[in-house]
This record gives C-alpha cells, sequence and structure tokens, in this order.
C-alpha cells in the first residue's frame, strides 16, 4: 500500500491511511494529516455545544485541533474533507479541502501534464466527473496530485519549465486551454482579507482576554461591584470598537495596496492580440507590454525587447533596472538566479522597447501569479508574519502561568477562610473565584506592547518604518552586525581614478582619464559595456556605470520608431543602443551598436555585450567585472604577469577595480541569439579600470559607536577583498594596530586536496620567517589584535570541507568579500548558530535573502516597506542603526518595566484581598475601580513614553523575565508589599479609639472599616511606590525626570493620596467607603509608613541592580555561558595555538570520508 494516501485504481480498492504525510514542495517544510466528517460525531458535538452554553464551541475556536479530533476519523489524505497543517515552527492549523469541477477532455491542454498528475476521479450518481482537489493555506494553492499521493503548491506545475519552454509559450495560450490553466492556479489577484465588523467583534470578543474579562463582568455583579463592572464593560467596548475600527482600517489599507486590477493586453495562439483583465492571467500567458510601461501585475520572464523598471518597492533599490531577454537554453528558470531577466509584480515598468514589430514595448510570459509573486510573498509577511522566538514573550507566558499558580494558592486559603464562617455556597465560590480575577491581570499582554508601540511612533518619525513590531525588541539584543560595503559604508557614486591598459607586454602608464585614451578596444569597451538607458532623453542606470560612460564624452543613442535607420547603419543588425564618440577633438573612433546585452550578476560577478561596428563590418564581445573573474575568463597568455600585484596594490588603496577584456565575433552569426557562455570565454585581456569609492562620513562614527558598546561589526561586500580591507580601516572596522590575516581554503579538485591556510601578508608582500614567529608569538601571547579576512570561493570551500574550522573562523573574521548573495544569507544563519543575535544593514537590492534572514535586517530605501527586511530607513547611511539598537533597548527596557508593574499591581490588590478577607471584609467598589483606572492604567500608559539614552551602553539589557534579579525583585517587594499592609494593619487595631468588626456578616457588609481603610491608604502608595522603583532609566533609558508627563503624574497622584489619607473630605468618604478616622498623628504615621516603605523597595532595587543577589548565584557555582560563541571566545583566547598561521591544513579523515 501507498504510504503517502494516493488513490489506487478503483479495482485495487482503498489504501491505507497515512497518519502523516510532508507537503512534497520544498520550501513548504510542513506535515499535514487527512480527516474526515464523520455524521454521528458531528451531531453530537453539536448536541454538546447546546448543553455547554456555547462553552464548548468557544474551546473549540481556542484550539481547531480539538474540533477536528472531536468531528472526524483520521483517512487517507486522498479521501479527506479537512487537513490539519502542522508548519516548519511547530504551530497547528485546520484547512478544509475545496473540489471543483472540470471539463473532461481538457485535460491534454495542461502542457506536459499527465492525467493522474492532478485530477481525482469520483462516481457521482453512475457519471463520472473530475475534480480538482485543492485547499488554501496563507494565500497560496496547494493541488492533490495523485501520483505523488500529496498536496502540493500549484507553484509544482510550472516550476519545471526550462527557458526553452518559456519560449514556446510566445505563441500564446488557447482560450480553452486558459480557461483550464485559471481552474487550476485560481485568479491572479493578492487578495487580502478584509473581514465585516460581526465577524471581527465575533472573534476579538473569543479572545481569551475578553472571555476572562466576561467571566470576570459577571462574577463582580452578582458580588455587586456593580459600579466597577459597568465601567470595565464600557471600557471594554470602547477598546473592542477601538481595536476593531484599526484592525479592519489596516485590512483595508494592506488590501489597497496588495489589489492590482487592471487591464493588459495578451496573445492568444492564434496570433491576435486580446485585452483582458489581469485577474484572468494565468503562467504560461504571452504577456504583450506597451512601450510606454505598466504597473505589472504578476510575475513574467522577458522573451523579447528591453525594460526599464522601477523596483523600490519590492528590494529598496532606487535605481532603475535594465531588464533584458532572457537567454534560450535548456537549463531550468529560476527567478532568483534570473532576477535580470524577471519583470516582478508590483514593480513600475517605466518604458518597454524593441520587443515587438515597430519597435515599441515588449513581450513577456507569466510565471507566477497570486500570492507566488514576488509582491504577494512581501504581503504574505506582512499577513502572516513569522513566529518570533524571543526568550522574553516566552518567558511572558510562563510568567502568567506562575500567577496563575499563585491565583490557585489564593482560592484555596479563601475556601479554607470562609469555610469556617456561615455564608452561603454562593459566596463562597464567588468570593473564591474573585481572587482569580485579582492576581491574574488580564491587561498584561497588552500592557507590555505599549513601550514597543512608542518606540515604532518615534522610529517613523525619525524616517524608519517597521512592518514587524516585535523586532523592535529584538533590535536592543543585537551583539553583531552585519554591513554591505557599496552603497551602504561607502558613497553609491564613483569617480573614475585612472585606466590601466594590460596585455602580453604588460600594464601600460596609468591613464588619469579614460578620454585620454587612443582609440582602441579598451576605449570602445569602456563606453559600451554597460546597460545604461535613456528616459525621456536622460541617461538611466547604474551610478558605476553613469560614471564610466560619462567619462569617455561618448554619447548615447537609442533607435526611435522601428528602428530600421540605425539596423541599416550597423549592417542590418537589430540595434539595441549606440554609443558615438564626441565629435570635438581628433578623434578617428567610430560609433558603435550595442546588439546584445548580459547584464550583471552578483553570482557570476561580470557583464558582457556584443556590439558592431558600423556598416557592419565586424563584431566584438566586451566583458567587464572582477578582475579576478575576468581574468579567469581570458586566455593566460593575454593576461600581463604583473596583474596580480597591480590588482593589490590599487586595491589596498582602497579602489573599486573592474577589469575589461573582449573577442572578436563572426558578424556573420546570429548575434540576437548568440549564448553567454559562447561570449564569455576565451577572452583577450584588455586593462584595468579603477574608481574611488569614498567611505561616507557618518560611517567611522557609528562603528566606533557599536565598537564602544561591544557590538561586533562585520563587512559583507561583492567587493575585492583588498578593497574592502581597505575600507575596513578607514571606517574603523579595523584599528591602525591590527593586523588582518586571510583566510585561504580551495576545495577538491582533480589536480588537488582540499586545503585551509591562514596567511599573514604585510604590505602587499609575503613576511618573512623570522617575522611569522614574532607575529605569531604576539597573537598567542595577546600582544595584538587580530582580523580574519575571506572571500566568497575560501567560504564556500570552508563550509564544505573544513566545517570544523568554519566556528572558530567566523568568530575572528571581519571581512567577507567576493560574497554571493546566497552566501550572504548563509553567513547570517551560521551566525546565528552561534547564538549570535544578528542585525544586517544593506541596500535591499543584492541583500535581500541576508535581510530577511537576519534577527534585525534594516534597509536603506526610500520605500516605506519592502519584500527585503523588517525595517526600513529613508536614511542613505548607517546613522539608523545605532538609533535602531537604542529604541530597541528602550522598548525592552521598557516592556519590562512594564511587565514588572502589572505583575506588582496584581500581587499588591493580591494582598489586600486576602489579608482584608481574614477579618472578615473586602475591598469596595469604587476602590477597586479607583485603584485600577485612576491610579495603575494612568501610571502604565505613561509609564512607556520615556527616550532611549542618548549613548548606546557596553551592556545589553536582559531578554529573561525568569531570572534571578526579576523574580528576586518580585518576591523581595511582595514581602515588602505584605509588611507594609501588615503594618498598617497592627498599627490601626492597637490604636485606643480602635472599634473591632462586626463578626457576624462578612464582605461589603462590613464597610466602611477602619481595617479597610489603613490597607486601602497604603496600598494606594504602594501603586505609586512601585511605579517609581520598576521603571528602569540608566544606561539604556533617559533618567525618569524626562519623562515629565509621568514624572508629573506621579505628584498628581502621590498628592491625591496624601490628602484622601490626611482629610478626603466627607463626600469622598462616603463615595469610596472609607472610615473617618480624625487622629491626624495616626494619619501621619500612615504617611510615614508608606515613606519607609519606598525607601526600602528603592534601595533594594538599587542593589539588585548593582548585584547583590550574585551572591546566590555562587552557591551553584560558575556556569558557563549559553551562548555558543561566547563559549567559543573563551576557548580562542586561551589557545596557543589559533590561528595556525602560515600551516597548510588538510580536512579531517571524517571530512575526506563523507566526501569519498
Amino acid at each position: 500500500m501507498d504510504r503517502r494516501g494516493s488513490v489506487a485504481e478503483p479495482q485495487s480498492g482503498l489504501p491505507s491511511p497515512s497518519p502523516r504525510d510532508p507537503l512534497l514542495s520544498p520550501d513548504s517544510h510542513m506535515d499535514v494529516q487527512g480527516y474526515k466528517w464523520v455524521r454521528w460525531r458531528v451531531w453530537l458535538c453539536r448536541l454538546a455545544a447546546v448543553l455547554s452554553l456555547g462553552l464548548l464551541l468557544v474551546v473549540f475556536h481556542w484550539r481547531p485541533r480539538l474540533a477536528v479530533l472531536a468531528r472526524c476519523c483520521c483517512c487517507p489524505l486522498a479521501l479527506a474533507d479537512v487537513l490539519l497543517l502542522r508548519d516548519a515552527f511547530g504551530q497547528q492549523h485546520v484547512v478544509e479541502v475545496a473540489t471543483e469541477e472540470v471539463e473532461e477532455g481538457s485535460l491534454e491542454l495542461v502542457g506536459q501534464l499527465e492525467d493522474a498528475e492532478w485530477r481525482d476521479t469520483a462516481q457521482l450518481y453512475k457519471e463520472e466527473k473530475t475534480l480538482l482537489r485543492y485547499y488554501l493555506f496563507e494565500g497560496l494553492r496547494y493541488v492533490w496530485l495523485d501520483r505523488k499521493g500529496a498536496f502540493c503548491r500549484v507553484s509544482v506545475l510550472n516550476e519545471d519549465w526550462t527557458c526553452k519552454d518559456l519560449y514556446g509559450f510566445q505563441k500564446g495560450l488557447s482560450p480553452l486551454e486558459q480557461s483550464l490553466r485559471r481552474r487550476m492556479y485560481g485568479a491572479n489577484i493578492i487578495d487580502v482579507p478584509v473581514k465585516p465588523y460581526v465577524r471581527l467583534l465575533f472573534e476579538e470578543v473569543l479572545n481569551p482576554f475578553y472571555v476572562f474579562q466576561v467571566f470576570s463582568i459577571i462574577l463582580w455583579t452578582i458580588d455587586n461591584y456593580y459600579f466597577y463592572a459597568l465601567c470595565i464593560f464600557v471600557i471594554s467596548v470602547i477598546s473592542i470598537s477601538i481595536s476593531l475600527y484599526e484592525t479592519r482600517k489596516q485590512s483595508v489599507t494592506l488590501r489597497n495596496m496588495a489589489q492590482l486590477v487592471t487591464n493588459v493586453t495578451i496573445r492568444r495562439n492564434s496570433g491576435e492580440e486580446q485585452l483582458v483583465s489581469s485577474v484572468d492571467l494565468v503562467p504560461g500567458d504571452c504577456l504583450i507590454i506597451p512601450q510606454e510601461g505598466l504597473l505589472l501585475p504578476c510575475d513574467a520572464a522577458l522573451l523579447a525587447g528591453e525594460c526599464l523598471v522601477n523596483e523600490s518597492m519590492l528590494t529598496g533599490e532606487s535605481v532603475p533596472v535594465l531588464k533584458t531577454p532572457l537567454p534560450a537554453g535548456e537549463g531550468r528558470y529560476s527567478s532568483d538566479t534570473e532576477r535580470r531577466h524577471t519583470l516582478f509584480c508590483g514593480t513600475q515598468l517605466i518604458q518597454a522597447k524593441g520587443g515587438t514589430l515597430g519597435g515599441g514595448g515588449a513581450v513577456a510570459v507569466v510565471t507566477s501569479t497570486g500570492f507566488f509573486t514576488a509582491k504577494g510573498n512581501l504581503i504574505s509577511s506582512i499577513l502572516y508574519p513569522q513566529p518570533i522566538n524571543f526568550r522574553f514573550y516566552q518567558d511572558a507566558v510562563k510568567f502568567l502561568l506562575i500567577l496563575a499558580f499563585v491565583a490557585l494558592i489564593g482560592t484555596v486559603y479563601i475556601f479554607v477562610i470562609l469555610i469556617r464562617t456561615e455564608v452561603t455556597w454562593l459566596e463562597l465560590i464567588i468570593r473564591s473565584l474573585d481572587i482569580v480575577t485579582v492576581a491574574v491581570p488580564p491587561a498584561l499582554p497588552a500592557a507590555i506592547t505599549t513601550g514597543t508601540i512608542y518606540a515604532q511612533r518615534r522610529l517613523k518619525s525619525r524616517g524608519i518604518f517597521c512592518i514587524s513590531p516585535p523586532r523592535i525588541n529584538i533590535c536592543g539584543k543585537v551583539s553583531l552586525f552585519c554591513f554591505d560595503k557599496t552603497g551602504t559604508l561607502t558613497e553609491e557614486g564613483l569617480d573614475v581614478w585612472g585606466v590601466m591598459e594590460g596585455g602580453t607586454a604588460g600594464f601600460s602608464e596609468l591613464v588619469p582619464e579614460p578620454t585620454l585614451l587612443l582609440p582602441g578596444p579598451m576605449l570602445s569597451g569602456l563606453a559600451c559595456c554597460h546597460t545604461v538607458t535613456l528616459l525621456r532623453g536622460q541617461p538611466l542606470g547604474d551610478p558605476l556605470e553613469l560614471k564610466m560612460v560619462e567619462s569617455t564624452g561618448w554619447s548615447l543613442q537609442e533607435p526611435e520608431g522601428d528602428g530600421n535607420v540605425l539596423d541599416a547603419e550597423f549592417g542590418g543588425h537589430k540595434v539595441l543602443a549606440v554609443m558615438r564618440p564626441p565629435a570635438e577633438g581628433i578623434s578617428t573612433s567610430e560609433a558603435v551598436a550595442i546588439v546584445q546585452r548580459f547584464p550583471f550578476s552578483s553570482a557570476l560577478q561580470r557583464m558582457s555585450v556584443v556590439t558592431v561596428a558600423q556598416g557592419g563590418r565586424s563584431a566584438l564581445a566586451f566583458i567587464k567585472g572582477s578582475p579576478e573573474m575576468v581574468a579567469s575568463l581570458c586566455r593566460a597568455e593575454t593576461v600581463p604577469a604583473q596583474f596580480s600585484s597591480k590588482l593589490r596594490s590599487f586595491s589596498s588603496e582602497g579602489l573599486r577595480v573592474l577589469a575589461l577584456a573582449y573577442k572578436p565575433v563572426d558578424v556573420n552569426s546570429d548575434l540576437k541569439t548568440i549564448k553567454r557562455e559562447e561570449v564569455e570565454r576565451d577572452m583577450q585581456f584588455l586593462g584595468l579600470l579603477m574608481m574611488k569609492n569614498l567611505v561616507k562620513p557618518e560611517s567611522a562614527k557609528v562603528i566606533n559607536v557599536l565598537r564602544l558598546a561591544h557590538i561586533r561589526t562585520v563587512m559583507v561586500t561583492g567587493d575585492n577583498i583588498l578593497t574592502a580591507v581597505n575600507v575596513a580601516k578607514s571606517c574603523g572596522m579595523l584599528g591602525s594596530d591590527e593586523k588582518v590575516i586571510f583566510v585561504i581554503a580551495t576545495g577538491h579538485t582533480a589536480q588537488s586536496v582540499p586545503s585551509l591556510r591562514f596567511s599573514l601578508e604585510d604590505g602587499g608582500t609575503a613576511a618573512t620567517q623570522s617575522s611569522i614567529e614574532v607575529l605569531t608569538q604576539g597573537l598567542y601571547q595577546g600582544g595584538f589584535g587580530y582580523h580574519l579576512a575571506i572571500n566568497g570561493k575560501s567560504f564556500a570551500a570552508l563550509c564544505e570541507y573544513f566545517p570544523e574550522y568554519l566556528p572558530k573562523v567566523l568568530m575572528r573574521a571581519t571581512i567577507f568579500a567576493r560574497m554571493a548573495p546566497d552566501q550572504k544569507t548563509q553567513l547570517v544563519k551560521e551566525l546565528q548558530k552561534l547564538n549570535y543575535r544578528v542585525g544586517m544593514c544593506g541596500d535591499g537590492a543584492n541583500d535581500c535573502g541576508a535581510l530577511r534572514a537576519a534577527d534585525v535586517g534594516v534597509s536603506l530605501s526610500e520605500a516605506e516597506a519592502s519584500v527585503a527586511s523588517p525595517f526600513t530607513s529613508k536614511t542613505e547611511n548607517i546613522s539608523c542603526v545605532p538609533l535602531l539598537i537604542r529604541e530597541g533597548r528602550c522598548s525592552l527596557v521598557t516592556s519590562v518595566s512594564l511587565f514588572r508593574y502589572m505583575a506588582m499591581y496584581s500581587l499588591i490588590q493580591f494582598c489586600s484581598v486576602l489579608i482584608l478577607s481574614t477579618v472578615k471584609t473586602s475591598v469596595a467598589d469604587l476602590q477597586f475601580l479607583y485603584s485600577d483606572l485612576f491610579l495603575v492604567t494612568l501610571l502604565a500608559i505613561v509609564m512607556g513614553k520615556g527616550d532611549p539614552s542618548e549613548e548606546l551602553h557596553p551592556c545589553r539589557p536582559p531578554a529573561s523575565l525568569l531570572t534571578l534579579p526579576v523574580l528576586g525583585s518580585l518576591f523581595i517587594h511582595t514581602c515588602m508589599t505584605v509588611l507594609g499592609q501588615l503594618a498598617a494593619l497592627f498599627i490601626t487595631t492597637s490604636q485606643d479609639w480602635y472599634i473591632p468588626l462586626n463578626s457576624t456578616v462578612f464582605g461589603t457588609a462590613n464597610l466602611p472599616n477602619m481595617e479597610n481603610t489603613s490597607v486601602f491608604d497604603l496600598s494606594g502608595f504602594q501603586y505609586i511606590i512601585m511605579a517609581v522603583v520598576v521603571t528602569k532609566g540608566y544606561p539604556h533609558k533617559k533618567p525618569l525626570y524626562h519623562n515629565l508627563v509621568f514624572l508629573g503624574l506621579l505628584f498628581v497622584h502621590f498628592a491625591l493620596m496624601t490628602w484622601l489619607v490626611l482629610y478626603p473630605g466627607p463626600f469622598f468618604s462616603r463615595q469610596l467607603q472609607l472610615y473617618n478616622i480624625t487622629d491626624m498623628d495616626f494619619k501621619m504615621l500612615l504617611v510615614a509608613v508608606a515613606a519607609l516603605n519606598f525607601l526600602v523597595c528603592f534601595v533594594v532595587e538599587v542593589l539588585i541592580d548593582l548585584g547583590m543577589l550574585n551572591c546566590l548565584r555562587l552557591l551553584r557555582g560558575r556556569r558557563q555561558s549559553k551562548k555558543q560563541y561566547k563559549r567559543l571566545n573563551v576557548v580562542l583566547s586561551d589557545s596557543a595555538s589559533w590561528p595556525p598561521l602560515n600551516r597548510t591544513l588538510s580536512p579531517t579523515s571524517h571530512t575526506i570520508a563523507c566526501l569519498s
């Protein structure tokens, strides 16, 4: 039997149930379990729901899994009505399987798919029907694939398309084929659900917080706390109304941002062009893009023509990108690897040209629709954020359970006290349950988000936008920050510093200006090897390429109309652009036409063009890219012998170095279909272009701030390693007295085995043996610091062949150069494995993967939200990083303070109720109201307004709530609270004028009385005292007196409480049910007890902050840090043999065994 639950042929019977089946989509990482409705179970649950007055339905709403287990039975996935999903984060979801009938006989129209690949047949009324079975999860459609026996993302149907397959769709789909695909893929719309108010209200009211509120209100009403219950009810209604309004408003805003419905032109297989709604687009549709461009409603691969695209909405890249046609080939198409040939949903196509008859417009094939697009990915990340693994949020839930346990103890105590008195069973139950509403504050989860809300508002006012507010607290724990180089640490624009031609005879003299070059391939290459384009007569493109073209003095011309005039001028070749030399001067250069472009790829580290001379006499291919890559693609004899030394020399000066090469191409071949791999091989080396890339003035200041705060900084760049080292020294990542050790790792080849070497080079020359010994001794004895530098090729070899050395290298490496985008992502994940909280700052283009993988990703972009990262800064430099960390620390400290305050508020009230219940009385209705709303709520709201400190302190704030200082301080403060309230009670009962309570009645019937008044007076002061004591200032927040609103409120509350104690007046005494005590000395004594309580609590808190409780840790002995990077740092610091300088290391026997 097929354990995956696939449907077999009718005569073979049903397969056995498969309890769990992994979804076969490689990126889903989910388990799925199939269930079928059982009618008698469904009716039994309905009966139980009626008998329990709907309580069972509430439980099912909270725990959908229980609803499935109660109503259904396990079955094969092929027969399932309901699915239970477990995602990669361990969270469970319930979805229903939908079926849709499709036309019989149309199956052959679904490309290469077999009938059994996706259909399910069912005998209905003796008539066979073809049913499509699918479900929707987080916007994505999963269809049943019978051959694989699992539900898979519908994108699996087109994920194996090759570039050649995409070109096959250029003729268009038939209406019938498109209709069938639309059934399969669904509508092309990113549908953000906007729930009606009734449903929102239902879901909000069933939130455990509000269910607890309803339970409490009912309890208070039965207990005659009418006014308090009414006020809490009104506040809850207002809170729910605001929440519903904000939730719906956000949903509507997100839907307006996500939903894009427009009319587009597609090509049918008959050859005619048809205007259709973008909702009807399906993968495989041939899209005709008009010359004036459009806002793209889908992801598409560009097949003909060129498009200038603004992708800032998705990547944060402010410079428009030129997209070129997808190379035809047998390779599998992927939007990640073919970014320069892919048009993404939600991006603005500024102009299109050269793709249709007449020279205007472009042709593309739809590859993804709906939530499967790049824009859909962005919306999905906002709608369904990944659960955050942060200790603070985990501890908050655990602490609520601790308070629930305290409430249970209180309930038992009250029950025992009351059982001795002659109270009714109803009152006994009510009093016992009432203590639960006191000990567990329902507003606790909402209160701890206050600091985050204030921080988010402050960040927005400073131009930093956040789409994941819980990550603000994580910013406070960042221990390592990675920075991209170009455009992040250094200026985006570059200036040409000089050109040096090279050949078999070596390098020529340095030419400071390209305009001084003699006519030849080098000058032509500088003028032509780029993707600069014109928009309304103005050149647009990469800043580096704009500077390069500008430095040659050549001008760019693009075809007009059908382009036949330029085509004829260059031998009939289809011209993309023409570069013309300057008219003035004695230049003998001729105009050159660009007929094919292969755009720059970070993974390939190069770009190339094919050009044709006037009249079509000859054709040349030019390549431009990283010197190492270009040299590897050139014939060895054409690369100067001094190549490495010159490159090292220029890179060490911090120059951005590019190499150029060329080769003749057969002008009579079809240059439009020539393959990239044919062009980029056997090249002839031309020379080097040096560009000066200045470090931004803010970079050094920020790096210094982070260094002083003990936050490690790392540079991750695609540039040359020596250039990166120079920039790192300029911005302070590397100290002037610190050494740089280069990590050189090689992989397994036919000629050699993998090797790893740590090379210390000084001034561009290898160090002598004697100097190595001196330096090695200095390193091992801690005489001076060092940093490791590694490039992408060595990083890949290190990960594959030397995994045991990888953590050690990561601990000391500061420079990661020539890193491909996927390597940047891998680096972030490897650092996280060492328990670093990793931040990443980049421009959002090539850094998307790393920005999203990091705990805190900051994209420098003009957009308010991008697919790149949770944080987007409009500031064009890294000055936003310390600000973000300061706000994160402030928010985290505020959240912890608010949590402690709300916990202490509950414990203070809990103690008051227990003490007063012991003496057969209780807290009055309006006393509860005054304490909860006027004192505590107002203080909690304004407590979080405190601004962050102006400086970053070397220590990070604690994120755990279950640490010795937090639990210890809560325990000590609770003890002080109990002692204070008991002192007030005993002082009252010891007075000559004390009148004992009426022992025949209990609770509010005994009000007003002296015991209640004294305990209420002192507890009122304790609420104010705790607000001061737990509010942390230095070093992560400004001192308390900077929060003027909070400070003012404290004085007002203190004055009011003092007035209520000393002279409340008849009106307030009557309303609050306070006993009129006339002894002024006694009242002053109560105020003195409150002052003493404050003094003791404040001193205890200061001592705890200074480490008073650390002596208790000595009893358990010294323990190693739980963070791996801290343990590893101790090992490396004590090591007398790390790093092993100038020794060649081989893989361990285990690694070799794995390789073989």
